[in-house]
């Protein structure tokens, strides 16, 4: 009975937001064919930034996928997506490139949303350069968090193994360490910018959903596992349509969206959940260029030595564009 009444308010919340053509289907998807499976597995990760492949549950319905599973992954997901554990994911666009350059068997569709990522400092840090000598948090090594805020201090001319001091135990909790003010500075993601916010702990030095060089990038992309979306062309594009509605809808109703991801029990609290997608821009995902966003990130991940390959090899080799093109004429508003 409790799914029954989530569902019945998920589709109220569509109707009320004045959003009918977010869950109607647009006329090509009689064309699209018939679904090759009806079955979709998802990631279940600690942060609600991605949290369009949460509120797209009953938009995947729609499609027609009838066994939708969220499976719990560990830190980004990206290598349970490799190895076919998941089907498709909303991930940092830092964390595929670097499996990219590994081999990972993915494949990235298309960006979702820009910035989720803050940077915290305490009153004596002033900017990233101001970082140099001090103590860094972030979740652990080899995460999003960690491979950006490399990538931003190597753009101020820092030498990040030597010029910081890292905390990235998980066990340490860095926010917390943070809070206790144990550490200098704390790079956060969805919920916890929100958090900090609204406990007033420290400063915002960074945020990527308006600072640039970064807010003019996809921060979280959409990407597949390359069988699943070879064998399933049909599936990943009605998947995808489902997913990128259901960031349209973060962004013109993010209180509803809101409701959903707490009665789902993907957030906690609806609060830092309102305010989450209050903070990140889910309306970019027409207008940027998701393949800028690989050359931007690659080249410069390939600087600071995190991975070997150019940013011809990944494109060429870990992005297929075509399903997002088709989208984009469709769901054009």
């Amino acid at each position: 009975m409790a799914n029954i009444q989530t569902r019945r308010r998920f589709l109220t919340a569509l109707s009320l937001a004045g959003a009918a053509t977010v869950i109607r289907a647009p006329p090509s998807q009689a064309a699209d064919g018939p679904l090759e499976t009806t079955t979709v597995r998802l990631p279940k990760v600690a942060s609600i930034c991605v949290s369009p492949q949460y509120v797209a549950e009953e938009l995947l319905r729609a499609e027609g996928f009838t066994d939708i599973h969220f499976v719990d992954v560990p830190t980004s997901g990206t290598e349970q997506l490799a190895r076919g554990d998941v089907d498709l994911m909303v991930g940092y666009a830092s964390n595929c490139i670097v499996g990219l350059d590994k081999g990972d068997a993915t494949t990235l569709l298309a960006g979702v949303h820009v910035g989720c990522f803050v940077l915290f400092g305490h009153e004596d840090v002033h900017g990233i350069a101001g970082l140099k000598g001090k103590t860094v948090g972030v979740p652990g090594f080899g995460t999003g968090p960690d491979l950006l805020l490399n990538v931003m201090v190597a753009e101020v001319g820092l030498d990040p193994k030597k010029d910081l001091r890292w905390i990235a135990d998980p066990a340490e909790k860095p926010k917390d360490l943070f809070i206790e003010g144990k550490i200098d500075a704390f790079l956060s993601f969805p919920p916890e910018p929100q958090e900090l916010r609204a406990k007033q702990i420290g400063r915002v030095i960074l945020d990527t959903s308006v600072d640039r060089p970064w807010s003019q990038y996809f921060c979280c992309m959409l990407a597949g596992n390359r069988e699943f979306v070879r064998l399933h062309p049909v599936a990943t594009k009605r998947a995808m349509r489902a997913i990128l509605k259901a960031a349209d809808l973060c962004a013109s109703d993010p209180a509803r969206a809101a409701r959903l991801l707490v009665d789902g029990g993907f957030a906690p609290r609806y609060d830092y959940a309102l305010q989450t997608l209050k903070d990140v821009p889910y309306d970019r995902w027409r207008e940027y260029n998701a393949e800028d966003t690989i050359r931007f990130y690659t080249l410069r991940m390939r600087d600071c030595g995190f991975i070997k390959s150019t940013p011809q090899k990944i494109i060429a080799e870990g992005t297929d564009w075509h399903f997002l093109d088709e989208l984009k004429r469709e769901l054009k508003v």
